[in-house]
């Protein structure tokens, strides 16, 4: 079976395998994942379905004994709960994205339950739409220390100068040679001074 998913973000396709590689690791069974996706599927049209589809999880993990076949079905319930929360959340208001995401994962998990090894889990936790945008930003930029980017200064306080790069990404940085020459608004050119280890922006400066 090929792992790659093409339908899917970049970021999106690490979630589907970090969910997959989560549940594998916890030897939970795919056909309980597979009724959450039903579940999902048959309310994706009413009001607030993500969060309804998180509501149910939390009832499955805290009722499994009550409502599963076995002792082992809590134990599912409570894996599959745990890996949605960590890495579905940022998806829950655009339930045909999350839809895509658990389709692959089901499809991951049968893949992994038959490999050697499932490797590290590597993957963005994004609790928010808007770290979901960043994260997809970053994914789609092999950013480098010395690369020049446009930025546009957003705010100035003081010293610091916050700078808002690819329309998404948000910085402030200390200038104190720079900052009073700058003005809300204006167009300028930063350089990447360093990197995070998950190759996003830590620091930049103001070059032009």
């Amino acid at each position: 079976m090929s792992t790659t998913t093409e339908s899917l973000t970049d970021v999106q396709s690490e979630i589907a395998h970090a969910i997959a590689k989560t549940l594998v690791q916890a030897g939970t069974d795919v056909n309980e994942l597979g009724k959450a996706i039903a579940y999902l599927r048959t309310h994706v049209n009413q009001e607030q379905a993500g969060v309804r589809f998180f509501d149910y999880l939390k009832t499955l993990a805290k009722n499994g004994r009550q409502i599963g076949h076995s002792k082992r079905t809590t134990g599912y319930y409570q894996n599959i709960e745990y890996a949605c929360s960590q890495y579905l959340k940022a998806y829950q208001d655009d339930v045909a994205v999350m839809l895509q995401i658990l389709g692959w994962t089901s499809r991951l998990i049968r893949y992994y339950q038959q490999a050697d090894s499932i490797g590290e889990i590597m993957a963005p936790v994004v609790e928010s739409p808007r770290q979901a945008e960043i994260a997809e930003t970053i994914s789609a930029h092999n950013f480098a220390v010395a690369q020049v980017l446009s930025a546009t200064v957003t705010a100035i306080k003081g010293n610091k100068v916050t700078y808002e790069m690819l329309g998404k990404i948000k910085l402030t940085q200390k200038e104190p040679k720079k900052a009073k020459s700058l003005s809300e608004g204006q167009m300028i050119k930063v350089e990447i001074v360093d990197l995070k280890e998950d190759g996003s922006i830590r620091k930049v400066k103001c070059v032009a």
